[in-house]
């Protein structure tokens, strides 16, 4: 049916001695994949029929759960492998104290704060105030971008499950920052403390500004349990997306 094969892009030698329906390379049976596509295509038109409540719970699920057409054992367990990785280390920051900064001291708090200092530049054109707030809501909103990105232009729903967990990670990231507005404990980047430097202390300047100082640890406690939160629901929906790739495993 096919000379070159749609998934490994093999093509057929005169050699070959698997039936036309089958992948000489992979093993993929080609009449099964194109109605897998077909069902799958069936699936993807959106019902308008119903309330307009259930147009959107349909569309809303066909977009944050695509459906893939098919993947292979090795691919799949590669997966399973990076889910494990990603939960275990997922959980390991979640039952970090956020008042002690252990997060703080982890090797990927370097990762979050390069694109925390990149959004202090990226959002100096929308004044003080934005510029301020701008490394810590960059830091986030980062891994939120790469998250649709993977579901619009890759319908990858995996791949973006991963990007929520790393956007909860972050959220936890800045809460000990934020705990730290009265203390000012915590080294800055160039060196020093907040009260070393008056001034330069970002949650500092924000809660002082916004009338909220005093109440530091209570705020940095709801962005700990709502970065926990979003880094929880991000590994199951990393799970369920394996298991729905589960079923259409080839051999």
């Amino acid at each position: 049916m096919y000379t070159t094969c749609p998934k490994c892009a093999y093509k057929r030698q005169e050699s070959d001695r698997a039936s036309e329906d089958e992948c000489p390379n992979c093993g993929l049976i080609f009449s099964k994949w194109l109605n897998s596509l077909v069902k799958e295509e069936e699936m993807s038109v959106v019902d308008t029929s119903g309330s307009s409540a259930q147009v959107f719970q349909k569309s809303f699920i066909r977009f944050f759960l695509p459906a893939r057409h098919s993947i292979s054992k090795a691919e799949f367990i590669a997966y399973i492998v990076l889910w494990l990785i990603f939960a275990w280390w997922g959980i390991g920051f979640v039952l970090m104290d956020f008042q002690t900064n252990e997060i703080g001291r982890s090797w990927f708090h370097n990762v979050d704060l390069i694109f925390h200092e990149a959004g202090h530049m990226i959002f100096i054109p929308f004044g003080r105030t934005m510029s301020i707030l701008g490394g810590s809501l960059f830091q986030v909103l980062l891994p939120l971008i790469l998250m649709f990105a993977f579901l619009i232009k890759n319908k990858d729903g995996f791949a973006a499950s991963l990007c929520l967990r790393w956007a909860g990670q972050s959220m936890m990231d800045i809460a000990p920052y934020i705990a730290d507005a009265r203390a000012l404990r915590l080294p800055l980047l160039g060196g020093g403390t907040g009260a070393d430097s008056i001034g330069r202390h970002d949650w500092q300047n924000l809660l002082r500004q916004w009338g909220f100082l005093e109440y530091d640890i209570e705020i940095a406690s709801v962005v700990d349990a709502v970065g926990s939160g979003i880094l929880l629901i991000a590994l199951i929906w990393g799970a369920y997306m394996l298991f729905m790739y589960s079923r259409k495993l080839i051999d």
